[in-house]
């Protein structure tokens, strides 16, 4: 590192315009004797105090380091480019919605549905506290409240039980595979496996009392109403053949791990009277459910018979910016790798380049 004060002692050695008083130097100009032409010496200089107590001047920059900020810099406004402007495809026809958080105009399902039994005299009305559940970065699962009334009741008090509801929230219906694991040779080695379709993502019973003391076999087998009456068949070209049994047994292991991470839920006394008509009920749902619509289906029995049904639709939709990461991701795969890949290398050039000027 070079010093300069702002007397400059050997002012012989310098050009005129090298002379600074107390503010930083820019330039200045020194005569090589040996070869009697001039020189400009440039250099970066800092002052410091506050009664112009000294100044000096550092020498620049290694070019490499100025290589690599420019890299950056270009590497930067390459993804802001990538990120910002949209595509060719995106220009001609207009973005399609995210998978799975917005329903498909072509498979458009009604919000609500009302089902009445002929010759019963009894409705039942029902809804849900969000029709639409937003998902962030934030959120950590939400509680679900069902409630509703049922018009023309004949019901004495809440406490009578003069009526029964079933409250029956579906999910997202998907393929899943699951695995048996086997000791072999001392170690737990997965041996065999199945694939079922339509597996409920999701699944939650509640009701004033155990179902099976409100409908009958025959009901509950033919709605799906219960764990052991979930309807998702095997699928076509399993790995190897499935007997009976083995099928039973890989339903009972999907039921009992789901039943695990909290996504199938049973409540044999989660709905309540609140009134003559009134009756409401709580459902959790987890962090780790999956996005999409649920189906939201109300039954109203009176002694094993079904009065009543009524179903309403929530769903649960990505928002935010990790709405528009998942669609650019999943429309868009190889500009998506494209920008990860640029990004990545921005960052580890930023991080280098920060650490050696801590270094130093």
């Amino acid at each position: 590192m070079l010093g300069c004060s702002s007397e400059h002692r050997r002012q012989d050695r310098l050009a005129p315009a090298a002379r600074c008083g107390h503010g930083p130097c820019l330039a200045g100009a020194r005569a090589d004797r040996r070869s009697g032409d001039a020189r400009l010496v440039r250099f970066f200089c800092w002052s410091w105090s506050d009664d112009h107590r000294g100044s000096g001047c550092l020498s620049p920059a290694r070019p490499g380091r100025a290589a690599k900020v420019a890299v950056l810099a270009v590497l930067l406004q390459a993804v802001i480019a990538v990120l910002a402007s949209p595509s060719e495809a995106q220009r001609k026809k207009p973005p399609m919605p995210p998978p799975v958080a917005k329903e498909s105009p072509l498979s458009k399902v009604e919000e609500i549905k009302r089902e009445q039994q002929p010759g019963a005299k009894e409705s039942v009305q029902a809804d849900v506290s969000a029709r639409n559940v937003a998902v962030t970065s934030s959120f950590s699962g939400t509680e679900i409240v069902i409630f509703g009334a049922v018009d023309n009741s004949q019901q004495p008090s809440a406490e009578s039980g003069y009526y029964d509801i079933v409250i029956v929230v579906e999910g997202v219906p998907s393929r899943q595979v699951v695995r048996r694991k086997s000791n072999v040779a001392g170690l737990w080695l997965n041996t065999s496996s199945a694939t079922f379709d339509l597996v409920p993502s999701y699944y939650a019973i509640a009701s004033t009392r155990p179902i099976d003391e409100i409908a009958p076999e025959e009901f509950r087998a033919s709605h799906g109403m219960g764990f052991q009456h979930l309807r998702f068949p095997p699928a076509f070209g399993q790995a190897q053949a499935l007997s009976s049994e083995d099928v039973k047994e890989f339903r009972e292991a999907i039921i009992h791990l789901k039943q695990k991470q909290g996504l199938y839920v049973q409540d044999q006394y989660g709905v309540a009277f609140i009134g003559r008509s009134l009756f409401r009920s709580t459902i959790e749902l987890p962090a780790n459910v999956t996005v999409g619509p649920f189906d939201t289906r109300v039954y109203l029995f009176r002694d094993d018979q079904l009065l009543s049904q009524f179903s309403v639709r929530l769903t649960l939709e990505r928002e935010g910016v990790e709405r528009y990461l998942h669609a650019f991701a999943f429309q868009h795969p190889m500009f998506y790798g494209l920008a990860t890949v640029m990004i990545a290398v921005a960052a580890g050039l930023l991080a280098s380049t920060v650490l050696r000027r801590g270094s130093h």
